[in-house]
């Protein structure tokens, strides 16, 4: 049994709350908020079932804690992993996973040196349909990727301290390097306007990889809530609609033909769009997030690296800075 302290317990600390506590093989120990009322909402679900602190250290400093979670805001990430850490606790948290890719580099080196585990929780890399993804990927069912396009929208939840593309694209930036085992972009191009928000609540991304093209489309201000992945391959094409409770996943035996030769008619083009069955596999109901912490009680135990780890992390944050600098460029020129 590991024991496990969480710290914050606003908008997303009660479902890592409600998954710990589910998992029969972790403890939810402690539960800090500066808030009380937030304290007072937890008490009520779980009274006495586990204990409750304002002040985080009081988790840091219990040596029955082997372990912290972190839901609070990404600027306070740095300085509470680096905290947890240094009093020798594994740590999971929150995406991104921080501010910079100079602090990421340095918790992860103190995280190695210390012989624990960082688990940053890009919770769609643990989604069952993404798992479905990933084996049509890896067995050539759908042939070489030609490009990804992802849209993450909705109205509401704007974030002062991080842009929309730090909150909503760094999702659909996990999922591209988790499909393509960490491949990394050569060209990255973005364009942001800051709406209602000192940072930007509508981010356009597109990057370029080495044989595919990927545009991902974040907004905090749109009328329509879209969670959405098209992947086109050489022989198949993908659909994870996330908002579709009847089927999540589509896939398409479509595709585009060459047609070569002396015989091909002037008429004809040189390739032919190609139709087929359309196919909507079975997917076991599982829960993303209790799958993330789950996968992070078995790197506790197993002595090995998250897939979601600080390795991860780097990369994204890396693509999400050049993003920042593309995007400031263009503002500069209004």
């Amino acid at each position: 049994m590991i024991n496990i302290g969480l710290i914050g317990y606003g908008y997303w600390g009660p479902n890592v709350a409600r998954n710990i506590h589910a998992n029969v093989n972790l403890k939810l120990f402690a539960i800090c908020d500066y808030q009380v009322q937030r304290l007072d909402k937890a008490k009520s679900i779980y009274i006495e079932q586990t204990t409750y602190e304002t002040d985080y250290k009081q988790l840091l400093t219990n040596p029955e804690i082997q372990a912290i979670a972190i839901a609070a805001e990404t600027s306070a990430h740095f300085q509470l992993v680096k905290e947890s850490l240094l009093a020798g606790k594994h740590v999971y948290v929150e995406k991104p996973f921080t501010s910079t890719t100079e602090e990421a580099i340095e918790l992860k080196e103190l995280a190695d040196s210390l012989n624990l585990v960082i688990h940053i929780d890009h919770i769609m890399i643990f989604h069952p349909v993404l798992t479905k993804i990933k084996s049509l990927i890896d067995t050539d069912e759908i042939g070489d990727i030609l490009y990804i396009d992802a849209m993450r929208m909705n109205l509401g939840q704007i974030k002062k301290d991080v842009s929309a593309m730090w909150d909503l694209a760094v999702h659909d930036l996990s999922i591209i390097d988790y499909l393509c085992d960490g491949k990394e972009p050569f060209y990255i191009n973005a364009i942001g306007e800051k709406f209602y928000n000192p940072k930007e609540s509508v981010c356009f991304l597109t990057l370029k990889y080495a044989g595919f093209i990927s545009n991902i489309q974040s907004s905090w201000v749109s009328p329509l809530k879209e969670r959405k992945l098209i992947i086109a391959g050489t022989k198949k094409m993908i659909v994870f609609d996330d908002m579709n409770t009847f089927g999540k996943l589509t896939v398409y035996d479509k595709g585009v033909s060459v047609i070569s030769g002396s015989d091909v008619e002037y008429e004809d083009y040189a390739v032919k769009t190609r139709e087929g069955d359309v196919w909507i596999p079975y997917i076991p109901q599982e829960d993303a997030l209790f799958n993330s912490i789950n996968h992070f009680l078995s790197c506790i135990l197993s002595s090995k690296p998250s897939i979601s780890g600080p390795l991860q992390a780097i990369r994204l944050l890396k693509i999400l800075e050049k993003a920042d600098i593309s995007m400031a460029e263009k503002e500069s020129l209004v």
